[in-house]
């Protein structure tokens, strides 16, 4: 499920029950092979609840079984020590892990790395194709670098977490998206500047933004990351 947060809009009429707040994660692949690096994205479908017809990053809600698989999976530092930030203990491995899991449901592109044991252990339903080829979520390749709250009044709400990886980390081809669910379309590999003339949700627009001043100033983890949420005083953004 790709998941991005929204643009502001009014909180729901009084008696509708608000939605509630799910973590999620979204992935940012990077091409770097050609004259200018490109993104992974892809449109949902015309009858999507959520930002249908939008073009988007592979993402979803993370589900029980990812945080059943994380427990033992390796985050670069500075993404562990930010993604802990107003998060529930131990919510980190399994945000990275969902951001592999959805990527690879989505697009059929696995981030993982060789480990024989994978193969032989118990899998969560949603890991079982992952897992059986030999494969581990490379987690320590993902960099966490923009977190969004979807505001009030959508149909759905996630507290997303943006992370970044390198097409290099792909076990296999970049461009072999036969194992795709299908719920994102067109999916294709874009330099920042085509991905803009996109139909794109606000967030995606911010995100754009942030993913060219990271590329452009070099290693990604150094910068602060920004958090966009609503409080009671209205739109708010703090740095993580």
């Amino acid at each position: 499920m790709a998941s991005a947060a929204g643009s502001p809009v009014s909180p729901p009429p009084d008696g509708r029950e608000p939605a509630r707040i799910r973590d999620a994660a979204s992935i940012v692949l990077v091409r770097r092979s050609g004259r200018a690096p490109q993104i992974l994205m892809g449109q949902r479908g015309a009858g999507a609840v959520f930002m249908p017809e939008k073009f988007v990053f592979p993402g979803g809600a993370v589900d029980a079984e990812d945080a059943e698989l994380a427990s033992g999976a390796a985050l670069e530092p500075e993404t562990a020590r930010r993604l802990a930030i107003d998060a529930a203990p131990g919510l980190g491995p399994a945000l990275a892990c969902a951001a592999i899991r959805e990527l690879w449901e989505e697009t059929g592109l696995r981030l993982g790395a060789a480990d024989a044991a994978m193969a032989a252990r118990g899998a969560p339903a949603g890991w079982q194709g992952f897992l059986a080829a030999g494969l581990r979520p490379r987690t320590e390749a993902l960099r966490f670098f923009f977190r969004a709250v979807t505001p009030p009044g959508r149909p759905r709400r996630f507290d997303a977490r943006f992370f970044l990886a390198e097409a290099t980390a792909l076990v296999g081809s970049d461009e072999d998206f036969s194992g795709a669910c299908g719920e994102l379309l067109h999916l294709q590999w874009l330099d920042i500047a085509a991905a803009r003339r996109l139909s794109l949700p606000f967030v995606t627009e911010l995100v754009l933004a942030e993913i060219e001043q990271r590329l452009a100033g070099g290693e990604a983890g150094e910068r602060p990351v920004p958090y966009f949420h609503q409080s009671a005083e209205g739109p708010q953004c703090r740095m993580l």
